[in-house]
């Protein structure tokens, strides 16, 4: 497979250890990845917001970067939910319909396409709390639900069972909305750093030393809530964990 990397707008600008990570993760596990230069946004804070016609250029951009691909794929479940599932400000062409049909976040990318069963390289000697975004577990469904009752799965949990030495945190409610949600963090301050602070306290008591998600705008927004309550937990993304990092 020829593999299209996207790095969403967040991570390059805040986070990109995450990206690299990613890229050196699918070369060792054999990829042939290609990094498309002119990348931007996919379009999805507009779309978040309403303003979907304005997320039709950042759409059509995206679509002329990795129409070319085989699988498009990028460590982010929020922008893999808009370009599956809300990609509709620009005509459906072939080429669309395309792109929308074979772009995957990196951990079911890993764990249902390359069906990656060991990660010899990795070792992370932490107790982690998991944190599933609400896009990648609500939309793209990489974990069951808590309140469909449904037998319980986790994509994530299953890569990283995989790393040598690591341990695993229990909070109270593992699938409770950090309170991030894009805009919502912007128009709904309040409320979402109070949902923030609790989300990161839950994993803290627990005794997880790191928060460990798919997600870094979920990662971003709970490390500034931990940072102004005082509560000494560090975070990480999964690609690093995957790709060998120590701490």
């Amino acid at each position: 497979m020829k593999i299209g990397l996207f790095i969403p707008c967040y991570i390059d600008a805040f986070y990109p250890q995450a990206g690299i990570a990613t890229l050196e993760l699918l070369e060792k596990l054999g990829q042939d990845v290609e990094y498309p230069l002119d990348q931007t946004c996919c379009g999805q804070p507009m779309g978040n917001s309403g303003c979907n016609s304005d997320a039709a250029a950042a759409e059509a951009l995206f679509v002329r970067n990795f129409a070319r691909f085989d699988k498009i794929v990028m460590p982010s479940g929020s922008c893999t939910h808009h370009v599956r599932d809300n990609f509709d400000a620009i005509p459906q062409t072939d080429e669309v319909r395309h792109v929308r049909e074979n772009t995957y976040e990196l951990v079911e990318f890993l764990h249902d396409i390359l069906k990656v069963e060991e990660f010899p390289w990795a070792e992370f000697n932490h107790t982690v709390g998991l944190h599933n975004s609400c896009g990648t577990l609500r939309s793209l469904r990489t974990a069951s639900m808590s309140e469909l009752g449904e037998k319980p799965f986790s994509k994530p949990m299953d890569l990283l069972t995989k790393v040598k030495g690591i341990r695993f945190a229990t909070p109270k409610r593992p699938d409770e909305c950090c309170g991030f949600g894009g805009t919502f963090s912007v128009t709904e301050e309040a409320v979402s750093a109070r949902m923030g602070v609790d989300k990161v306290r839950d994993h803290y008591q627990a005794g997880a030393e790191y928060i460990v998600s798919a997600d870094s705008s979920c990662v971003m927004h709970q490390q500034g809530c931990a940072e102004r309550a005082g509560i000494p937990i560090r975070f990480i993304h999964i690609a690093q964990i995957l790709n060998g990092a120590r701490s």
